[in-house]
């Protein structure tokens, strides 16, 4: 067939280098009519404080502990841990390459420990209801529990995440993220290292800073930028309006930020959420999670590590219809409609003031 290719309307695969995968981009199938299911837009109208809360301050958890009546952050050690601190040693015994069963069936015990961190005492603050100072603290929050975990542990990495919304599965309405320590590199992180080690073996520069040129080259996916950092949409998006925040500077985590790096990472995690709520003007629903430095590296993993934070949300065309990743995504490799230069106009597009505010 002759003529010209189009990215925005022929289909194509884009490769992601972090993770050595591949999305298939089709375009042309946003014209398509949509009767599958539609979520509940978020209405808002959360009070302040809210007695049943078990974030709220003053107010008792489930498992009996009574919060503090907490005036900024607030962090405790998660009442339901996904992994504990304390348990019995396992290491699997036997293992023999020859024998198919402890080849095929490997387990190994893991220890570490969660923790639920509380954005602001008050129940209806989200980050982009947030001011840059109040971010500006939880960032202090995220840092001093790093520092935390480095000083006083052997555990390997500290997962900082939020979901946010209940179509993420978001038990609690309280603005609230958490940080699963482990003494293991879990498997996302690590196939990152993996990337980033692959690339700078072959050709001597840090893959993140490259892309971070490449992108300023060309901004067509960059949403919002400042000084210090971008926010983008990847070239290799899954989700129909995923982002990622760069570091433009190799600083490899949190603790390394200068003050002008901290205000401006909260300057533009606050722009970029309030894009978010205005795009379809709901509550935007997505799971975040910083990327960094291991709190007790081995080896090469500080050198290697270039700070940066994923954004994936799910919402696909407007605040009731939700992209979900089934079938061929989950039996071939992730799918998407919407193109990441498209998403960014979206994005990019969206005004500055939060639509509750106007």
């Amino acid at each position: 067939m002759t003529g010209t290719f189009d990215f925005n309307n022929d289909s194509h695969r884009r490769y992601n280098p972090l993770t050595d995968s591949w999305v298939l981009v089709s375009p042309h199938r946003t014209q398509r009519p949509w009767q599958g299911q539609q979520e509940k837009a978020s209405t808002g109208g959360l009070p302040d404080y809210d007695e049943t809360c078990y974030l709220c301050p003053g107010n008792a958890r489930a498992t009996g502990p009574v919060n503090p009546k907490y005036e900024s952050t607030f962090v405790f050690v998660n009442d339901y841990a996904a992994v504990k601190v304390k348990q019995p040693p396992y290491e699997q015994s036997g293992a023999d390459d020859n024998d198919l069963k402890s080849r095929l069936l490997q387990a190994q015990g893991t220890r570490g420990t969660c923790f639920v961190i509380c954005f602001s005492p008050k129940h209806n603050v989200t980050l982009p209801l947030m001011n840059v100072a109040e971010i500006e603290n939880v960032l202090d929050t995220w840092t001093a529990l790093y520092v935390k975990m480095k000083t006083e542990t052997t555990f390997r990495y500290l997962q900082i995440f939020e979901n946010k919304g209940a179509v993420m599965g978001c038990s609690n309405p309280h603005p609230h993220c958490q940080a699963w320590c482990t003494e293991s590199l879990p498997s996302e992180p690590a196939k990152e290292f993996t990337g980033l080690r692959s690339y700078k073996a072959k050709h001597g520069t840090c893959l993140l800073c490259d892309y971070a040129v490449v992108e300023q080259q060309d901004p067509v996916r960059i949403v919002i930028q400042n000084e210090s950092f971008i926010a983008l949409v990847p070239f290799w998006a899954v989700w129909p309006f995923e982002t990622l925040i760069l570091a433009k500077s190799h600083t490899a985590s949190l603790v390394d930020f200068s003050p002008k790096q901290k205000t401006d990472l909260a300057d533009l995690i606050q722009k970029l959420t309030i894009r978010y709520d205005n795009l379809f003007q709901t509550s935007f629903p997505y799971s975040m999670g910083l990327h960094q430095a291991p709190v007790n590296p081995l080896e090469d993993e500080t050198q290697l590590s270039h700070f940066h934070m994923h954004f994936y949300p799910p919402l696909l065309r407007g605040a009731t219809v939700r992209k979900f990743l089934v079938g061929f995504e989950m039996l071939g490799e992730p799918q998407r409609d919407l193109t990441a230069e498209q998403a960014a106009d979206r994005i990019r597009a969206a005004e500055q003031v939060h639509y509750l505010l106007k």
